[in-house]
This record gives C-alpha cells, structure tokens and sequence, in this order.
C-alpha cells in the first residue's frame, strides 16, 4: 500500500484491528531519498521525501490511536537517520525529515504514555548495505572511517537496536533516539 494515500491510515488501522484485533508493535522504516543541493531542489521531491519519511508515520499514528488500534504496553519505533541529527550536504529534504521523526518521538512519548506506549527512534549512521556497496569508494570509504569504530555498521546492528526498542523489557524507555553510528564523527 502507499503509505502516501490519504485512506492508507484509516485501511492499516482498520486492517489490524479487525484481523489482528489490535497491535503491538509498530516499526516506521519506510524512507526515500531524492537528494539535491536546496538551491537545485524541486519542490515535488521535497514534499515527496517529508510525505514518506515523516507526515505518513504522524498520519499512521493518528490512525492508530483513533481506531483504538494500538494495544496497551505497544511499541512504537521509527527509524531515523544521523543525517536527522547533523545533517548531510544535499539531503536538506532527507534531513529536515528525519530530524522531524525525532522531534516526533519527543512530542508523541508524553501523549502516548497514558496508554503505556513506548515510542523511541534509532538513528543509523553508516551502514554496510547493497546500496552503500554502489557508493564510489572515497565517500564509501569516508562514510566507514568517520566513527570511533572506523568501520561501517551492519544491518543486524540496527535490527537489534529496533528489537530492543519492541522489548516488553523496554517498557521504561519512551521518548528516546538511539544513534546507531559507531560514534559518528560528524554531529558528535
């Protein structure tokens, strides 16, 4: 489904609660990209990136509380990005959008609290991925030295942050953003 449409958060919400009545765990990991310096940016791929990056998540949330969907002792976990954190030349609209997921989780952790729902962010740095692998080597090769670890994350790395986060043992974490960057050099 496009998370884009404007029936999409009504049909998930409606979905989950009449097949599964109701969820637990929730992960927001849908994201794009359309990069471009701001002065070269055309505005359809600015709203394109904040619509699947960030608006869609805010609109499934809605959805989900509305419907009454989202279980009691839920977990809600988005991932974000460093670029969110110190942003990254030519992703303003890639930036702006996961620095607004973080901002999201911020403002969401106090509301959703009242129904002992945990929302939190993992915010992955450099991550040795199939579309990393195509980078040319000096920004691929920057992009693993930049960190304390002076290598690129794996995706098990975020994976484990994420499952910590839908943990019941979590249940007193809300409001968080993990960066999961190796100790990224860059927004230190």
């Amino acid at each position: 489904m496009d998370i884009t449409d404007g029936q999409a958060p009504a049909a998930i919400a409606s979905l989950v609660k009449e097949k599964c009545g109701g969820v637990d765990i929730v992960v927001h990991n849908a994201g794009i990209t359309r990069d471009k310096t701001l002065a070269g940016m055309p505005e359809h791929f600015w709203d394109l990136v904040i619509n699947v990056n960030l608006a869609a998540e805010e609109r499934i949330n809605d959805a989900l509380i509305a419907a009454e969907a989202l279980r009691a002792g839920g977990r809600i976990v988005c991932v974000s990005s460093m670029s969110g954190v110190a942003g990254n030349f030519g992703q303003s609209n890639y930036a702006t959008s996961k620095a607004g997921v973080i901002g999201m989780v911020d403002a969401f952790a106090p509301v959703l609290a009242k129904n002992e729902v945990t929302i939190n962010a993992v915010a992955p740095g450099f991550i040795e991925t199939a579309m990393t692998a195509a980078m040319p080597m000096i920004p691929r090769e920057a992009g693993r030295r930049l960190n304390s670890l002076k290598q690129g994350g794996l995706p098990v790395d975020v994976a484990e942050t994420i499952a910590f986060f839908a943990n019941p043992a979590s249940a007193g974490v809300t409001g968080n953003t993990v960066r999961v960057c190796g100790q990224n050099l860059i927004g230190a």
